[in-house]
């Protein structure tokens, strides 16, 4: 896998990376209608299209040349300081594989100014939550500005870029 931006002919595979990823992760959560609700929204084509030209931004696929097996979305907020990490996701069958770190190594890659990285995540997504600590991240007590599904906020990450 090669980390590259994601460009519009990307989308498609990005759609349905995002509604396999996210079926696996949290049909049990939430149920499967309520994931398939979320993803049309979410993860429509034109949600994923308004992404591609965010200001100060970064949207990121790891390709193998036959498909897209991760993604990920970052903005940078605070006059540059801070990255936002929105999403990064790799396809079930290939997690374990280094992909996410290699997709977290650009992402941090794309923002030399920024001195920390920010993201929230769902309670309940444990793997997601191992796979942000062991890559440095710290749990905040800030509350999420965001809410799961059951309307609970998200728990929130913080991550140290300099020392």
């Amino acid at each position: 896998m090669f980390v590259r931006t994601a460009s519009e002919r990307d989308l498609i595979a990005v759609r349905a990376l995002l509604v396999e990823t996210w079926h696996a992760t949290y049909d049990a959560i939430y149920g499967a209608a309520k994931v398939t609700e979320i993803t049309d929204d979410w993860h429509s084509i034109a949600s994923l299209r308004s992404r591609l030209t965010k200001p100060v931004s970064e949207f990121l696929v790891a390709d193998d040349g036959k498909r897209i097996g991760g993604m990920a979305l970052a903005e940078c907020v605070d006059s540059g300081k801070l990255v936002v990490l929105k999403q990064l996701y790799v396809l079930p069958s290939l997690q374990g594989r280094g992909i996410g770190g290699m997709l977290l190594d650009e992402i941090i890659e794309s923002f030399p100014e920024a001195r920390a990285v920010r993201l929230e995540v769902e309670e309940q997504n444990t793997r997601a939550i191992a796979f942000y600590e062991a890559n440095g991240f710290v749990r905040s007590a800030d509350v999420g500005k965001h809410t799961d599904a059951s309307g609970k906020p998200t728990l929130v990450y913080n991550r140290p870029l300099v020392g």
